[in-house]
């Protein structure tokens, strides 16, 4: 997730007051997407499997991708 501004190949969705810019191709293997905003920082998830891979750290978390 990162700041963009929208391309022809992206659909942008506005949701409560937030807009979302997502290339067409990704959302097609990604939908539904779901942005959760927490107590710090947000919860990003998808219909993407991503099997047994290990998850990715936060900014106040150890952990990194791997």
């Amino acid at each position: 997730m990162a700041l963009d501004e929208s391309k022809d190949t992206d659909d942008v969705h506005e949701v409560d007051g937030f807009k979302y810019v997502v290339d067409k191709e990704f959302m097609k293997k990604a939908e539904p997407i779901r942005v959760d905003f927490m107590e710090v920082g947000f919860k990003l998830t998808s219909g993407i499997d991503f099997g047994d891979q290990q998850q990715c750290g936060g900014c106040d978390s150890a952990q990194s991708c791997a």
